[in-house]
């Protein structure tokens, strides 16, 4: 590796630290989270949850499988900067096409190494997720922190369109088709497509400006809303088309950014997380068998559901069904009919395992029994 640049990295509310440009030179903004998992590091680069986000790796050594043209989750890197501490000198493993560091130069993600990550993970767990600036070609803090300030927020945020496929497309059933599934996509991974035609589904990807008559005139046995980033308090279009779904018993399952519209849908309000949730390896309870699960997440925003009893809606009963055991954020909703059976679920995790645990497998398993019910009813 050649010796890199100098770069800066400062937070809006000015704390400072100083490293080694990795990646692309220049300039760069969002808000600053950080990660906790310690493998799939190109499956993170790649999630379209990521937009607008500055990534801070809390595992040390980062780049030490390099690239491959196989795990990306989407076409191209998201993150708005990445933030490492020990960077690999050379990657090493059989699968790999290029370095890390040639990979975010080659698509302009601006990036720093060399810094104290577990101090500034520290940093935000105590003050919350905050906007940040990395520069490789500003050495002045306060100058770099007035740019920051000038920078947008996180929250108010409209986002999904900006990541969202331009064009329907179709992810075949493998084998037999079973279903035939509608999902909006508002940041879709590859792997939660791919998931679902392991059981039978063909997927129809529409935009996130989809409309409920898009979504009929496929004739879908169900519809997916899937992880996306931005605030979900700006999610009326897609929530709207929630609710026109569920007043037609169309079964649903939404996945983190698609579990907080699916809140929404049912009317229960969202709010913006104190440092949110990301990584794979946070434990959640399906409060209905009582297993814990290790689970992957990309989250910093949460449903405000109550978490004993259930909550009367125009579509149902509905209940928290899913809790994070470390802080108790609600972590899944399912809507019951009035003879008690499911009609529609979400979780605030990603199931796909992408990177990540295969624990949560089952809930695609779980929609395909929906869908199934409502088929037989």
């Amino acid at each position: 590796m050649t010796t890199s640049a100098a770069a800066l990295l400062v937070l809006e509310d000015g704390r400072t630290f100083r490293g080694r440009s990795y990646g692309a030179p220049g300039e760069t903004f969002g808000e600053a989270v950080f990660s906790t998992g310690m493998t799939g590091y190109q499956e993170t680069l790649t999630d379209p949850s990521y937009h607008r986000q500055v990534v801070v790796q809390t595992a040390p050594h980062i780049g030490n499988t390099g690239v491959n043209d196989d795990d990306p989750e989407s076409g191209r890197i998201w993150v708005a900067g990445y933030v490492v501490r020990d960077p690999a000198r050379r990657p090493s493993n059989w699968r790999s096409r290029r370095s890390l560091d040639d990979e975010l130069a080659a698509q302009g993600v601006v990036g720093i190494s060399g810094i104290d990550t577990r101090a500034l993970t520290r940093h935000l767990r105590e003050r919350g997720a905050m906007r940040v600036g990395i520069s490789t070609v500003e050495t002045d803090a306060d100058a770099l922190r007035r740019r920051v300030l000038d920078s947008p927020e996180m929250l108010g945020a409209d986002l999904a369109a900006e990541v969202s496929t331009q064009q329907p497309y179709v992810v075949k059933a493998e084998g037999e088709r079973r279903f035939t599934v509608v999902a909006l996509d508002l940041g879709i991974k590859t792997m939660t497509p791919r998931r679902m035609a392991e059981r039978g589904i063909e997927t129809h990807v529409l935009p996130a400006t989809a409309t409920i008559d898009d979504v009929l005139s496929r004739q879908p046995d169900g519809l997916f809303l899937s992880n996306g980033p931005g605030d979900p308090a700006t999610a009326d279009h897609p929530m709207r088309v929630v609710q026109a779904a569920l007043e037609r018993d169309l079964p649903f399952f939404g996945i983190c950014f698609g579990n907080q519209v699916f809140g929404r849908a049912l009317g229960f309000g969202t709010y913006k997380l104190g440092y949110g949730h990301r990584g794979i390896n946070q434990p959640v309870q399906d409060r209905g068998t009582g297993k814990v699960e290790v689970t992957a997440h990309n989250h910093g925003f949460a449903v405000d559901a109550p978490l004993e009893g259930t909550t009367a809606t125009p579509y149902g009963t509905a209940e928290v069904s899913h809790v994070c055991l470390n802080d108790d954020v609600v972590e899944g909703l399912a809507l019951r009919d009035g003879a008690g059976r499911l009609k529609g679920f979400s979780v605030q995790y990603h199931p796909e395992a992408a990177a990540g645990p295969h624990d949560a497998a089952y809930l695609f398993d779980r929609f395909s029994d929906v869908m199934s019910a409502k088929k037989e009813a």
